[in-house]
């Protein structure tokens, strides 16, 4: 599979909404209410993503150009780590999270700090995240996770 991973642009924002949404609706729905899912969504929406890109670093991991996953980073943050449920376990979140932590690394991060959901918590541990907070908002469940990156 060749994936390329780069630089979000403002016309990948529908795509990149899609990929988020298919994710939220189909993987997390198993950790999280419907009525979770569907708060969450509307962060999400190509509008919002178009913002996202003029604001943070967004990747996005494409095939063929088909956006099959993305990422961001916001400072020391990484944020929005998404792939499409049917491409799920392939390596494309691997690779989105070894591009973040070079770039982190390349502005010159020590530490990297992501805001997990249930349902990914698994996949940042394998990374060498480790849990160092809970955040509870109603229903919603999300997990500090962090990681110090080498010298």
């Amino acid at each position: 599979m060749s994936i390329e991973i780069r630089a979000a642009q403002p016309h990948d924002a529908p795509a990149i909404s899609r990929v988020i949404v298919d994710a939220l609706r189909i993987s997390n729905a198993r950790d999280y209410s419907p009525e979770v899912i569907q708060r969450v969504e509307s962060n999400f929406t190509a509008e919002r993503i178009g913002k996202l890109i003029e604001t943070r670093l967004v990747l996005a991991a494409l095939q063929d150009q088909q956006v099959l996953g993305t990422a961001s980073l916001d400072g020391q943050v990484i944020r929005t780590v998404f792939v499409d449920p049917t491409q799920q376990g392939k390596g494309i979140g691997r690779r989105l999270m070894e591009a973040i932590e070079r770039l982190a690394q390349e502005r010159g991060a020590r530490e990297l700090l992501v805001p997990s959901s249930l349902t990914a918590q698994g996949f940042y541990r394998q990374l060498g995240f480790t849990q160092i907070r809970e955040v509870v908002e109603g229903e919603e469940r999300t997990l500090i996770m962090s990681r110090q990156l080498p010298a």
